[in-house]
């Protein structure tokens, strides 16, 4: 259980399962239903500055603003974005692995059809996708979830719900492939989780998040899709070894 005794005056809403669900629900509601207004097409969806504009932007600002709001009301901002406790820093190898593949997909990228203003809705676009996503799964559910469960529990429902939340995804334009999705979220998901765990701070988990997704929509080479599953691998493994050592040791 993460120790209340800090944090307890400035909760609004007390820890609690249900807040924590109700924000994964209704942030993945605004979100989907923008994608529902303007018409997605998510596998063309960095193509120009127009699709960009069109397609990444508004789905992304809306989320922003439900999550800060949302996050707001409940006085949640120090349990998700501290770490109360921290897991071995040998396991942060992961998300270091993770950001060096992302790196090394852009460098290896081609940008020839890349504009300055796409850069700009780019790195925005996914810097505010990484706060929002993490916010959400990693930040407010986890903590929520710890009121009730033990932390490998925490870790399995949050990274799941994560995993789900790109199942929709099925309906706007990739088809069955969201479904591969699902399952390399759910690894990609442990990566984060280990980031938040092994630095203390949530803050590492959203810069990570938002550079390996502009790795993958800015570079248009397969780099990281190809490693996405081994690095999938590795995190969950990471995760059950360094959980379970850390209830023996609890």
């Amino acid at each position: 259980m993460t120790d209340k005794t800090d944090i307890a005056p400035s909760l609004r809403v007390p820890l609690a399962v249900w807040p924590g669900v109700l924000i994964y629900l209704v942030y993945m509601a605004v979100f989907y239903a923008v994608f529902i207004l303007v018409d997605i097409d998510y596998g063309h969806i960095s193509e120009s500055a127009e699709t960009l504009l069109a397609w990444l932007i508004p789905p992304t600002a809306a989320g922003f603003v439900v999550t800060v709001v949302l996050v707001s009301v409940c006085g949640w901002w120090s349990p998700a974005l501290v770490e109360q406790r921290k897991l071995p820093r040998w396991a942060m190898f992961v998300p270091v692995l993770t950001a060096a593949v992302a790196i090394g997909n852009m460098i290896f990228g081609n940008y020839s059809t890349v504009t300055p203003l796409m850069w700009l809705y780019l790195i925005g676009g996914c810097l505010v996708v990484g706060f929002n996503e993490e916010m959400v799964n990693r930040g407010t559910l986890v903590v929520a979830l710890r009121s009730r469960y033990g932390e490998t529990m925490v870790w399995l429902l949050s990274t799941a719900l994560f995993a789900v939340f790109h199942l929709p995804n099925i309906f706007f334009g990739i088809g069955a492939l969201a479904v591969v999705q699902v399952f390399i979220a759910f690894g990609m998901g442990s990566v984060f989780y280990l980031a938040r765990r092994t630095t203390g701070s949530l803050v590492p988990a959203m810069l990570l998040h938002g550079l390996w997704d502009l790795s993958a929509f800015s570079a248009h080479v397969p780099y990281s899709g190809i490693l996405a599953p081994l690095l999938g691998i590795i995190a969950v493994t990471v995760v059950i070894i360094v959980l379970a050592r850390e209830r023996r040791a609890a």
